[in-house]
Order: C-alpha cells, then sequence, then structure tokens
C-alpha cells in the first residue's frame, strides 16, 4: 500500500538519492588509504596501579579513578611512592579506556631504558567508566573537576624529591582534550598547573554531533574563554588530527582558533607530520606506532637539564613541537644551533661547476667536500635545490662566504632542509643569500652502505606549473593535465582554483621513465599552505598513481597562496599530471561536513507530511497516505526561506536575546556560516537526501507496524475495532502522570522510550483490530446481501458505525504511522542520554543533569492523547461545527 501510493518517477527519484547517499557515505567510511600505521607493542606485561584518592573525593566522584601505568621492573618498583619522574596524565575520550595509555607510555618507558632513566615519565591515565561524552553532554563538567583534583593528587606524590614537579603534562584523546582545555575555565584552576597540552583527534571547534544543550553550552563556555582570554593563555598547546581515515571527527574540528595573542597553540594532521606521514583513524591515534614515537621524542627534547622536567620556556616548547610535528630538518634537536660550522680535518675539496650534478657514494674511505661556485649561476639561475638519499642527522650542506676554493667554516645551511620519507632536500632562493660565494655539500666517508646526492639550478618558472582544477559540475566528464618534459628533480604545481571544502578531484601522475634498470621513487607533496594538512605519496616509477585531492579546511579570504603538489622526480623520468572532479568525493564532502544536520532536514520533511495529512482531513475529510502527502508537501522553499529569515533576525539583538530567553538552540545555518562550511546548494542537497530518508524511513515503519500486527494476531485472538470512540480514556490520566514521575525520578529518555513503546501498541492494535475486520467483512460479504432489504427496511446503527469505523480507522492509521515515523527519530536522538543512565544506574538512579526532561514533560501528554485520538472525532467535531454555523445562519 505504501509502495502504491507512489508514482514510478518519485520511486526512481528516491531510489537516485539512495544511491548519492550511498557514494558519499562509501566515501566518507571507506574512501581513503589503507592503515599504514604499525602497532605499538608492550615488551612486559602492562600494569594498572590504581591511585588511592581521598575518602572525601572518592565518593564524590564513584564512577571514576585514577591509574599509574607501569610494566616489569618498573611496575614493582613504583608501587612504593613517592615518585620521581616526569609526570604525564593521559585523558580518554568518548567511551574511551584509561588503558589506552599503553603505548605511549610503552615507548617512553624503552625510551628511558635507552638513556638509562637519565629521565624518564611517569604515565598517569584517569578512568572515566568509557562515558559517552561526545553524546551525552551533562557529564563533561564533571570530568573537568575530577581532572583538577587528579593533577592536585598527581603532583602530591612528588613531595619531598629533589626535582620535584610543579605541573602535569597531559595528553588528551578525542573529548578528554576538550576537557583538558576546560580546566582553564574553573574559579580555582591554576594555569602554572599544566605545563603542556597534546591533544589527539580532539573536536576542538564544535561538537560532532550536539545532541543537547549542555554540549553546546560547555563548547561555548570553553571557547569563549580561550578567545576572550588569549592574552593571558601561555599554555603550550599541540592538536593532531587523524586526516581522511578519522571518520569519526573531521579534521577540520581538531583545528585551535588562530588568535592573533594565542601564538603557543599548533594544529597539525597526522599526514603531514614529519617521520608519520600516515593518517590515522579515530581509536589508532592512540597506539599508531609512527605518531607516538614521534610525541615521546618531543617531551624527551622538552626536558630541562637543569629542573629534570618539561621545560617552562615557551620558545623551547614551541620549537620542539616545530621540529618533530610541522617540519624536520633531519638533525636532533638543538635549542641553539651552532650557525657556523667548522670545515676541516683531512679531506678532499672538489669544485663543481655544472648547473646539474649527481654523485653516487659507495664505501668511502675520505671525507669529501663538493664545492659550488655562485656567482655565475646568479646571472642564470634563481633557485639551486639539493637532496641526498643519506638519511642520517648530521650537517651535510653548507655555505661558504667570499672563499676562492675552500673555506676553513661555512653557514650550517642543513637546518634550512626538510626531511621527507626517502630524502632530505633543500632549496635555496640565491637573492636571499647575497653574502654566500660557495655551496659546499659534504659527503662522509662510510663502509657498506650507498647513498646519492643531487644538485641542480634552476629558473622558478621553469619549475612552476599552473593547472587549473576543473569546474565542479564537470563529473568528472572533462580533465586538463600538464605534461613535464624536462629532466628536473623537483617541480611546483599550482592547483589553480582550488580552496574550498565542497570542491574534491582526483589526480593522475603518469611516469615514464627511459633507460632505467634500478626502482627509482618519486615524492608527490600536496602542500596546502594556509594549514598543515599536507599528504604525502610514494611512488615507484615507472607508474600510475592516483592522489585524492580535497580539504579539511577552507581557504581564507585573506589568503593569496595557493595549493602546491610539490613533486620530487627522477630526471631519466617524463611525468603527466592529470586533474578531474570527482563527484563521488564532492558528496563525500557533504556527508563529512553537514552528515550531522541530516536529521533536522529528515524531521522538517515529516512534519511538513504530516501537516499536509491534516490539512487533507479537514479539507475534504479523510487522510492521504503518508507518500503521497510527502511528495505535495515537502518542498525546500517551504524551509528554506523561513531559515534565511530567521537568520537574518539573528543579527538583531532582540531577537537574539528572545532567542535565548525562549531557550532555543543556535541555528545551524549561523555555526555553518561562522566556520565557513555555507557552499552552495549545500541546503537543498541535504534537504533531499532527508526526505528521501523520511520516505524509507516511513516505508520501513509502517511495514514493521504490519508485521508486528501480524505477530499479535498470530498469538492471541482476533480484537474487534473500538465502539466507543473516547479522545481521554479513564486510564489515560493515570499512565500519562506514572510517565512523568518516572521521568522526574530516573532519567526523561527512558520516559520517551516507554512512551513510544505505548505509541507503537496501541498502534499496531489498531492494525490488527482493521485487519480483523476486513477479513470478517470479506467472509460475511454474501451474508450481507442476504439480509441487505431486512436491513434496509430497519437500519441497524451498529453495521453503520462499524462501516464509518473502519474507514476512519485506515486514515487514523496513516496518521499515526506519520507520529511514528517522527517519534522514532526524537527516540534515536535520545538514546545517547538513556544508555549513560543505564551505564551508571548503579552509582545514580537519576540522570542530573537530564537533557531529556523537559522534551519528556512534552512530549509523553501529547504522544498519550494521539495514540488515543482517531480521526473520526476530529470529522465529527468539524461536522458539528459546520451544523451550528448553519442552525446560527438559520
Amino acid at each position: 500500500m505504501f509502495l502504491h501510493s507512489v508514482n514510478l518517477w518519485n520511486l526512481a527519484f528516491y531510489a537516485l538519492m539512495v544511491f548519492m547517499a550511498t557514494l558519499g557515505l562509501w566515501d566518507v567510511f571507506f574512501g581513503f588509504e589503507e592503515n599504514k600505521c604499525s602497532m605499538s607493542y608492550m615488551f612486559e606485561y602492562p600494569e594498572y596501579q590504581k591511585i588511592e584518592l581521598p575518602k572525601k573525593l572518592a565518593k564524590r566522584y564513584p564512577a571514576y579513578e585514577l591509574y599509574l601505568y607501569g610494566e616489569g621492573s618498573y611496575a614493582e618498583e613504583h608501587k612504593i611512592l613517592p615518585l620521581t619522574g616526569i609526570p604525564v596524565l593521559f585523558l580518554p575520550g568518548n567511551a574511551g579506556s584509561y588503558k589506552q595509555v599503553r603505548s605511549v607510555g610503552s615507548i617512553a618507558l624503552r625510551k628511558a631504558e635507552d638513556i638509562d632513566f637519565k629521565y624518564h615519565f611517569d604515565f598517569f591515565s584517569v578512568n572515566f567508566n568509557e562515558e559517552l561524552v561526545a553524546l551525552y553532554g551533562g557529564s563533561l563538567q564533571k570530568q573537568t573537576k575530577f581532572v583538577h583534583e587528579c593533577i592536585k593528587t598527581i603532583l602530591k606524590l612528588y613531595k619531598g624529591q629533589e626535582f620535584a614537579p610543579k605541573s602535569v603534562a597531559i595528553i588528551g584523546h578525542s573529548m578528554g582534550g576538550l576537557v583538558a582545555r576546560a580546566l582553564l575555565t574553573l574559579k580555582n584552576f591554576k594555569q602554572d598547573l599544566i605545563n603542556l597540552l597534546i591533544t589527539q583527534a580532539t573536536p576542538h571547534v564544535a561538537p560532532v554531533l550536539p545532541l543537547d544543550r549542555f554540549i553546546t553550552d560547555f563548547y561555548m563556555t570553553v571557547n569563549n574563554y580561550w578567545i576572550l582570554n588569549a592574552r593571558h593563555i601561555n599554555l603550550t598547546t599541540l592538536s593532531v588530527a587523524g586526516g581522511f581515515r578519522d571518520y569519526q571527527v573531521r579534521s577540520g574540528l581538531t583545528f585551535l582558533p588562530k588568535l592573533s595573542h594565542h601564538t603557543s597553540a599548533l594544529s597539525v594532521v597526522s599526514s603531514a607530520v614529519p617521520k608519520t606521514w600516515v593518517s590515522t583513524d579515530h581509536l589508532s591515534i592512540v597506539w599508531c606506532k609512527q605518531l607516538q614515537l614521534t610525541t615521546i621524542r618531543a617531551f624527551f627534547d622538552l626536558i630541562d637539564a637543569d629542573t629534570k622536567q618539561i621545560t617552562q620556556n615557551p620558545k623551547k616548547k614551541l620549537s620542539v613541537l616545530n621540529h618533530h610535528f610541522i617540519r624536520h630538518p633531519a638533525k636532533h634537536f638543538e635549542e641553539n644551533p651552532a650557525i657556523i660550522s667548522d670545515l676541516t680535518g683531512t679531506s678532499m675539496w672538489v669544485p663543481v661547476k655544472v648547473s646539474k650534478w649527481t654523485y653516487v657514494a659507495y664505501n668511502e674511505s675520505d671525507k669529501i667536500y663538493f664545492t659550488f661556485p655562485l656567482a655565475n649561476h646568479r646571472k642564470i639561475y634563481t633557485h639551486v635545490y639539493c637532496q641526498s638519499t643519506m638519511l642520517d642527522t648530521n650537517s651535510w650542506i653548507f655555505g661558504c662566504i667570499n672563499s676562492t676554493s675552500m673555506c676553513r667554516q661555512g653557514i650550517d645551511l642543513s637546518w634550512k632542509a626538510e626531511l621527507l620519507p626517502t630524502i632530505k632536500s633543500l632549496t635555496l632562493r640565491l637573492q636571499d643569500y647575497p653574502s654566500l660565494s660557495h655551496l659546499v655539500v659534504y659527503v662522509p666517508s662510510i663502509h657498506g652502505s650507498k647513498f646519492v646526492v643531487d644538485c641542480e639550478f634552476f629558473k622558478k618558472e621553469t619549475r612552476t606549473i599552473q593547472l587549473p582544477v576543473t569546474h565542479l559540475f564537470s563529473f568528472g566528464l572533462s580533465s586538463r593535465k600538464v605534461l613535464l618534459n624536462t629532466s628536473g628533480l623537483f617541480y611546483n604545481i599550482e592547483l589553480l582554483n582550488f580552496g574550498q571544502i565542497y570542491q574534491a578531484f582526483k589526480i593522475n601522475v603518469v611516469s615514464k621513465c627511459s633507460g632505467v634498470k634500478e626502482e627509482i621513487t618519486s615524492i608527490y607533496k600536496l602542500h596546502i599552505p594556509w594549514s598543515y594538512e599536507d599528504s604525502l605519496t610514494i611512488a615507484q616509477v615507472p607508474s600510475s598513481t592516483e592522489i585524492s585531492l580535497k580539504l579539511h579546511i577552507a581557504q581564507p579570504e585573506n589568503e593569496s597562496q595557493v595549493a602546491l603538489l610539490k613533486m620530487y622526480t627522477s630526471s631519466d623520468c617524463q611525468y603527466e599530471v592529470t586533474v578531474k572532479t570527482s563527484f563521488s568525493q564532492i558528496l563525500g564532502q557533504v556527508v563529512r561536513f553537514h552528515g550531522g544536520a541530516l536529521p533536522a532536514y529528515v524531521t522538517s520533511s515529516i512534519l511538513l507530511a504530516y501537516g499536509g495529512q491534516l490539512y487533507s482531513l479537514f479539507s475534504t475529510g479523510h487522510c492521504l497516505e503518508y507518500a503521497t502527502m510527502l511528495d505535495k508537501q515537502a518542498k525546500p522553499y517551504k524551509v528554506d526561506p523561513f531559515v534565511l529569515m530567521i537568520k537574518f533576525l539573528l543579527g538583531y539583538k532582540w531577537f537574539k536575546e528572545l532567542w535565548d530567553v525562549l531557550l532555543l538552540p543556535e541555528l545551524d545555518a549561523i555555526v555553518l556560516t561562522s566556520q565557513s562550511m555555507c557552499f552552495p546548494l549545500v541546503s537543498l542537497i541535504l534537504f533531499l537526501f532527508g526526505t528521501c530518508t523520511a520516505y524509507w524511513g516511513g516505508l520501513l515503519s509502517s511495514t514493521s507496524v504490519r508485521l508486528l500486527s501480524s505477530l499479535w494476531l498470530a498469538l492471541k485472538r482476533p480484537p474487534e475495532l473500538p465502539k466507543d470512540i473516547k479522545m481521554i480514556s479513564l486510564d489515560l490520566p493515570f499512565l500519562t502522570i506514572v510517565l512523568i514521575i518516572v521521568s522526574w525520578t530516573t532519567c526523561g529518555a527512558f520516559a520517551i522510550l516507554l512512551t513510544y513503546l505505548y505509541y507503537v501498541f496501541k498502534i499496531v492494535h489498531l492494525q490488527a483490530s482493521l485487519a480483523t475486520f476486513k477479513n470478517s467483512q470479506t467472509v460475511n460479504l454474501k451474508h450481507s446481501r442476504r439480509n441487505e432489504k431486512k436491513s434496509n427496511h430497519h437500519k441497524d446503527s451498529t453495521v453503520h458505525y462499524l462501516h464509518l469505523s473502519a474507514n476512519d480507522a485506515e486514515d487514523s492509521l496513516r496518521m499515526h504511522n506519520t507520529v511514528i515515523n517522527l517519534l522514532t527519530w526524537i527516540v534515536l536522538l535520545s538514546m545517547p542520554s538513556l544508555i549513560y543512565w543505564l551505564k551508571n544506574l548503579r552509582y545514580y538512579f537519576k540522570l542530573s543533569p537530564d537533557p531529556c526532561k523537559p522534551l519528556a514533560f512534552i512530549l509523553i501528554p501529547t504522544m498519550a492523547i494521539l495514540g488515543n485520538t482517531h480521526t473520526v472525532s476530529i470529522k465529527s467535531r468539524q461536522e458539528a461545527s459546520k451544523v451550528i454555523c448553519h442552525l446560527g445562519h438559520g
């Protein structure tokens, strides 16, 4: 019946919407690189020592605990407190376990063993009882206060030690990072208690799903505090995102706001982190070996040799984090690196006068300095590029001032280099170094290893190529390409007209090599100048390599630099670069950035259909099918103008104050605009997806009701249609009061679920009654015809009433099925609160705070009345009003 009420064109449209939504969902959940993270393993059995908290604290937070991580002999030794190391506190996120600390804790322990425990870190972890804080915000403030108490408890464990810490470092995963930032908003919290904050996959900008006002209020409090107090916050903060593999928290949400006064904050995607270069999913970011190694290297470089604790110098902290997480020069970190280096000792000096030079080093017995005079090259070329496959941490390239063929001292240019997976490279603009007379490349004496050093001088315009991306609506049918014919080692391809989050492309790089016997590696680096979200692709040439091109952060309005595809190539190969639009990835970006708003569009479509059913009931006396009304009433022009009008009015202070007084949530359109996420047609696409979801959801709910009614008829004797239609039955007020009491004393979401089940029961009962009545009418059809004359001579009012009840029952079912569809979404969105309450039932019988309680108080009586309402009661009142009006006119 449901499918019959929709014409074939509409059915084809809904099927097309499902196909498009599937493409978008596939891109979000599967359209990314494979997991290249190495698993981090424990060398000894991990142990979690529970730290005893003060009795008052344990009583106030019975569900929370504090643990110290250890392995083997370290765990045994530190069972006897106090401690002597450097404290680090790990905060798990949404549904996270305190045991997730083991990866970073184990790597730190191995690193401490390597240096004979000259320094070591003590890793603590908080057990938040795996609460769903990303979906229920009522416990975020409680977690924040508990962490404050934990920090004070941890510092007491070091009392009396020679180098006792005065602060802790915090690593926060997911919502744990937000809780750490919220510490600064507490009245009695001292900012000096935290010396460093590293967050992993933490949604700093906004909640992933703002399901209740406690989450949104918490975010507003934290972010407003950090913005308003930016001058006074000197906490060094690093936010690491997982990239496109993390479909739970998109990386755009993890970027800390760039404030003019708050310069001690860095945000980076894991694919751009040196020595990591991989995208991580939401869970693997805590155990990804490459990323955790980088984190621990940074921790040990942050230690102050005098205090044996993490340095208090903010400049050093930023320098260390930049060195390990932003740009690694292939050298060990030095706080004050020596700019001038001695170029002495027994070594050969070899002058090189050509513009392009390659040297293959193998079993070198002597040190060699290759010198490149710059005077003649400056007249022809603008830049010099050098690379080496020797990935040691020694200095390898220098600049000589006013020398002829050799120099005793040189400027160490190695600090300007950049480490890549297979090479370390350096590009210099010659006019930036007017005092240099020579460039010197150092080749050490080595035994048994082989490496290659290349250098070339070039003009910038010969290595910079512009490639405009294809139009958004080309749907991948057209493409643009460039051909790299010259034998260069390095190219910059400027990707013009690319800077919006709704753009998505596929880049295909085809390499063809001639006369190459050995395997050659090329590196393609997508560089985004306005955010640290670079990604690298390593290709064995000759080959055909596909690269996804899409953004986490849109290009700011005041940003003039363009996105680049940096190509580190082989001089023996030719490269062809092709770019074309990827429609599936565009849909993926829509889902990734706006999927959280879909329930709002679904419910608006259902409400429009329900309004249409009410109108048809009042105007014609009959209620049309849900699918028919959805097709007629669910139109974008009935929603978007209203949203735009509200958005405009919210710009006025008086209207905003009125909006807040009514406790209405922040308008999605305003949030999207503030995050530069309002792109063309997004509202229309989401409305179409919402209407499609509402359609298939209605089909599912009506089918479920029919199946349940069939099961009901199989288990119980056939019920009869109600003969006495009453809007308020005797048991209705009692049931309503009981459910409201349940909502008040336990959990609003629980009461909503009970109301939903009661409503479904009533509708299933009505469906079963209607099915029974129709069957009985078919069986007794002949008998009815035989008694037709008698029936007409002496009219049986009961039979006539049953006929009306059957029509009314069908109309009522159509209305009720629409309400069930709407109520299902309300129940689904309130589920996190219910799950949280059930999980903490042994600690708290009453959920506090309860975001669903106000909704439950409104929904319970409304659904109780609707569940007992039939369309005949509405029509009878409409007819009565017509009679009264007629008598009045008479």
